[in-house]
């Protein structure tokens, strides 16, 4: 009589076992790009650390740290077994949202408290993970903005490139006491729509 041979290991493989080019690609890109951030390969892996205040291609605006403070946003990339195919989750830590952002589209948070960054037919599994930490990164800006009140919502396409937030962001916070704090909002109407 003959058995048959049945494992009882039922360890998932890890999508870089699959994907070793693109561990090696994103571990490179990440490195280089945000080096604050630090691997960890339990599960399917995820990076945690903190992002530049503004890792952007322009100069910073001169009072980006009277808005946001010296650091930029602490956060959780989470892979899944699914990757590339499907984007990582990004968990911010610091600041974390509150329960009652993560249900209102115009903060950018889903209803477990991760960042929407993107549309799911955006990510293809080709684009490079690096554009979603900037988006993060600018996330972080646009957070302290709608906590101050002088944003209603943040930009439909973020502020990595998107410079319709800078004006506000060259001008020192008001109070949060202070009644000229929603002027900041309408200064600048001629900015071009977010």
């Amino acid at each position: 009589m003959t058995t048959a041979h049945t494992s009882t290991d039922r360890t998932p493989i890890p999508w870089w076992a699959c994907e070793p080019r693109r561990l090696h690609r994103d571990r490179e890109e990440i490195t280089t790009r945000f080096p604050g951030l630090a691997w960890n390969d339990e599960g399917a892996g995820s990076w945690e650390g903190r992002l530049p205040r503004w890792p952007f291609d322009r100069p910073e605006p001169e009072h980006l740290t009277g808005w946001i403070g010296d650091e930029g946003l602490l956060l959780r990339m989470e892979y899944s077994q699914a990757y590339p195919m499907v984007a990582p989750r990004l968990v911010p830590l610091d600041p974390l949202p509150e329960p009652y952002e993560w249900t209102q589209h115009r903060w950018h948070v889903n209803g477990d408290a991760t960042l929407c960054l993107l549309r799911d037919d955006i990510w293809t599994g080709r684009e490079s993970v690096v554009d979603l930490l900037l988006t993060a990164a600018g996330w972080r800006v646009e957070y302290a903005l709608m906590k101050s009140g002088v944003i209603e919502q943040m930009s439909a396409n973020g502020i990595v490139d998107d410079l319709c937030f800078d004006h506000i962001l060259t001008q020192p916070p008001a109070p949060p006491d202070d009644p000229e704090r929603s002027d900041q909002a309408t200064a600048g109407q001629d900015r071009p729509a977010c």
